[in-house]
């Protein structure tokens, strides 16, 4: 087992990154009332914290399509909703794609 009850240290995942000249996007789906694991929230945390790290929270799932609720910006101590729907969360990859494109 790769977990160590010692340390209470375990690997986490990530459902989406992008990277574009060095700046990442790093994406988190969640279906509705599913919550961050804490070790989970203290990751995408530290990565909120880097500067070139853009790190969301998205509320849905990609079983049969993009269905997309709200979604979440992280930053190093809370968040801010952003947006809802998929056609809200498509612009914010594109704004976010031409902001990494041009810094």
């Amino acid at each position: 087992d790769v977990c160590s009850s010692d340390l209470n240290f375990c690997p986490s995942n990530i459902d989406g990154i992008a990277e574009r000249n060095g700046k990442f996007l790093v994406m988190e789906w969640k279906r509705p009332n599913e919550r961050l694991s804490d070790g989970q929230r203290r990751l995408l945390q530290a990565f909120a914290k880097k500067p070139d790290f853009t790190v969301l929270i998205i509320e849905g799932n990609t079983d049969e399509g993009l269905v997309v609720n709200d979604f979440w910006q992280l930053h190093a101590f809370n968040h801010a909703k952003i947006g809802h729907g998929a056609e809200e969360l498509k612009g914010f990859y594109l704004m976010w794609y031409e902001y990494a494109q041009n810094n």
